[in-house]
């Protein structure tokens, strides 16, 4: 089942991020951070049921949270947003559940006029199955920009445009 996120799964939804091994301590506390601004905010802005929200967490939740994604629009730009995380429990992951939770994010953004949805990833082998899915996915490598995160891991930014014929 994916539903919108609650402040209740924070704890569930790091442990899940730290499990894929692709986090560093850092960015698992940043990940805490981001989650309890989310909560903390007004939610007039975050809203997905009147289509107005700039933001949004959604999780899987299979009697626990099994998946989780996180997207924001992407400021003074005319509805392209970007997926800043998508991450799918281990054990659960080659079941499909990653490409269903990006489908239903691409979907959520059509019905609220989304036009294009970006996704960052490292370029460095570890992280060769998530370029992998992001391709099997549809997503187009649009940009690289090298030694991004530290010398020599690039930043990849794969683009897809958000239309009824791409799902």
């Amino acid at each position: 089942m994916i539903r919108p996120t609650m402040p209740d799964d924070t704890t569930a939804l790091i442990a899940l991020a730290d499990a894929t091994g692709l986090f560093q301590p850092n960015q698992l506390e940043e990940l805490g951070e981001m989650l309890s601004d989310y909560f903390g905010g007004s939610s007039d802005s975050d809203s997905l049921l009147d289509g107005k929200a700039e933001r949004f967490w959604i999780t899987d939740d299979d009697n626990g949270a099994v998946g989780v994604a996180y997207c924001e629009m992407e400021r003074m730009t005319d509805q392209t947003w970007n997926l800043q995380l998508i991450a799918i429990r281990p054990d659960r992951q080659g079941q499909g559940r990653g490409a269903t939770l990006l489908r239903y994010v691409e979907q959520t953004l059509m019905r609220c006029g989304g036009r294009v949805l970006l996704v960052e990833t490292s370029g460095t082998p570890d992280f060769e199955r998530t370029r992998a899915f992001y391709r099997k996915c549809g997503y187009e490598e649009e940009a690289r920009i090298r030694d991004f995160y530290q010398a020599g891991a690039d930043k990849i930014v794969y683009r897809k445009a958000l239309s009824p014929q791409s799902q």
